[in-house]
């Protein structure tokens, strides 16, 4: 019974920390705050987590691999090149429309401190690496029987990325600015991802 209380404990800081680190990244974020809203004492964060440094990066590489792994995971069902990519980017979408805050996240923790990126590297290891030659491998088996023109893996992989983060990035301005009732808001997310679909495969098509 302890030990299901002390796990319990440790996933409500998680889950605290990680609304608080999305809603104002890790500067702006205590561990104090985080002991407060999650109704213990911050020595408690410190016993299961040691630092703010070490909470948020466990966080940090949760969300990256999230918003990794949608695109990059391996896909074994039938179907063509064009057919497996276009469930790769609908996934990938979907992710980013279902934790619209991770791209902010990102973004902005690695632009202030790009030394997240090696730490994330020693974390996650080769796998990306070794999902990337897979992809790269189904791309040019792809080219090689015309199925889509020739093009590089990096650049098919910036492609998706930069169409597919760019409706959240703007998100915020389009609601303020526009301002667009919620469901419009979500009609319009809607549409992107067809429209992103149709993008990319066309533009691939030999």
């Amino acid at each position: 019974m302890e030990q299901t209380r002390e796990q319990s404990m440790e996933s409500i800081i998680l889950e605290t920390a990680e609304r608080l680190f999305l809603d104002k990244g890790f500067a702006l974020t205590s561990t104090t705050e985080i002991a407060r809203e999650a109704g213990c004492n911050q020595a408690l964060v410190h016993y299961y987590f040691r630092t703010k440094e070490q909470l948020f990066i466990r966080i940090f590489e949760e969300k990256i691999k999230i918003f990794a792994g949608a695109f990059f995971s391996i896909d074994e069902k039938p179907g063509t090149f064009l057919e497996k990519l276009t469930r790769k980017i609908e996934a990938h979408f979907d992710i980013i429309a279902q934790n619209p805050k991770i791209p902010f996240l990102i973004i902005n923790e690695i632009t202030t401190n790009p030394q997240r990126i090696k730490a994330l590297h020693k974390s996650i290891g080769e796998y990306p690496a070794s999902i990337i030659r897979k992809v790269n491998e189904e791309l040019e088996e792809a080219i090689a029987q015309g199925e889509v023109r020739p093009i590089t893996v990096l650049d098919l992989i910036l492609t998706v990325l930069s169409l597919n983060v760019l409706p959240q990035l703007l998100r915020p301005i389009l609601e303020e600015v526009m301002p667009l009732p919620p469901e419009e808001v979500q009609k319009l997310i809607a549409r992107r991802k067809e429209e992103n679909v149709k993008l990319i495969i066309n533009s691939l098509r030999p």
